[in-house]
């Protein structure tokens, strides 16, 4: 039988801890795409720095994957919109 020592435990809740972090920027992300409210991106976008941070922090790599798609997307339209230059 094998059990799992502490801090494999601890990687794999790190994954699901930037998972659900990357969710609630997603979340977060949906009304700044509508016009006028593009200047909501600056506040979701840390967010999903915290969740790429904690994402590298893991064993695996789907949480991180998710925010650093997140990060592109939001920055791309922040982009388009004249917010980032």
């Amino acid at each position: 039988m094998y059990i799992a020592s502490g801090a494999a435990i601890l990687r794999l809740m790190l994954n699901l801890f930037s998972i659900v972090i990357g969710v609630v920027a997603l979340l977060l992300g949906i009304v700044p795409f509508l016009p006028f409210f593009a200047w909501g991106y600056w506040f979701v976008i840390p967010i999903a720095i915290v969740g790429a941070a904690v994402g590298a922090l893991s064993s695996r790599n789907g949480g991180r994957n998710l925010n650093l798609i997140l990060i592109l997307i939001f920055g791309l339209r922040l982009m388009l919109g004249g917010g980032l230059i």
